[in-house]
């Protein structure tokens, strides 16, 4: 699944459309996750002004409408000639002044709608924020973490805290501080928080210099790779040796997700939960 770095990739990708008028609309195939607005053509004869991201979400703002695109696991944006050859999962062509732009995916995941007040703004209403902002920093994360007893990996994870922290970013931030994913997130140190609010920001700002990260068939709108894949430390490397004390790296799965790390640099540490004192009393 496309995480933050490759729809910023993405966004980034297609801003030579701004200002440019769109010219015409073809929609393929409308059954993404959810149907493509049937009214997707009063985009017609609109100027694209400015294209921004939330999360995962790409809002298109046009001179009268704006609409929220998302990549889903599989979709992609493609900006090409006309003439280019149709490939079987392009489902949304735009045609613009100089450029025509195709939304390709095969698992029909991800979403084209319009961004209503109403409706669909429920789906970024009650995100986190953004991990590369100020509001992200560790006195917040610590006061979302201390009632958290989940796994460090499923809590930074988590959208209500902050977003886009995929799982290929999550896994190697920790992997680089030496947190094990399953340690319980209020157990996390004021100083292990700091350092893991400075890590998940380098890690993203990298990704998104290399492009993101090409692991299947993800590529920019101008058809090209991501490489932060070249530089993994542990995300996909289940069976291989640790780069740091050769320990073969382990896999479990936490929050449906697979959680890669070393046992030896990432020790699950214990944690003592207070219980409370029964109550002293007359026994029934």
């Amino acid at each position: 699944m496309p995480e933050l770095p490759e729809v910023e990739t993405t966004k980034t990708s297609l801003l030579p459309l701004i200002d440019q008028k769109v010219i015409s609309v073809q929609v393929r195939e409308s059954r993404l996750r959810w149907p493509i607005p049937e009214n997707i053509e009063k985009i017609k004869g609109q100027k694209l002004l400015k294209l921004t991201r939330r999360s995962k979400y790409i809002l298109a703002e046009f001179e009268h409408d704006t609409m929220l695109w998302h990549l889903g696991m599989s979709g992609s944006f493609r900006l090409c000639d006309a003439n280019t050859e149709l490939r079987k999962h392009d489902h949304l062509i735009i045609q613009f002044e100089d450029a025509e732009l195709r939304y390709h995916d095969p698992r029909r995941f991800g979403c084209i709608l319009w961004l209503d007040p109403n409706s669909q703004s429920k789906l970024i209403d009650t995100l986190g924020p953004e991990p590369l902002s100020d509001a992200f920093n560790a006195e917040y994360l610590a006061e979302k973490f201390k009632k958290k007893n989940v796994g460090a990996k499923v809590a930074i994870m988590d959208n209500h805290i902050v977003v886009g922290v995929g799982n290929i970013y999550a896994t190697e931030s920790l992997f680089n501080l030496g947190i094990h994913p399953a340690q319980p997130a209020f157990s996390l140190t004021r100083l292990q928080i700091e350092k893991l609010v400075i890590e998940v920001k380098r890690i993203l700002k990298q990704a998104i210099d290399l492009g993101g990260s090409t692991l299947r068939d993800y590529t920019n709108a101008m058809g090209e790779n991501g490489y932060f894949q070249q530089t993994l430390l542990a995300y996909g490397r289940a069976g291989e040796m640790c780069i740091n004390c050769e320990t073969t790296l382990e896999n479990l799965k936490l929050g449906q997700r697979a959680s890669v790390f070393c046992p030896q640099c990432q020790p699950l540490k214990k944690v003592k939960i207070a219980t409370k004192t029964p109550s002293k009393g007359n026994k029934a």
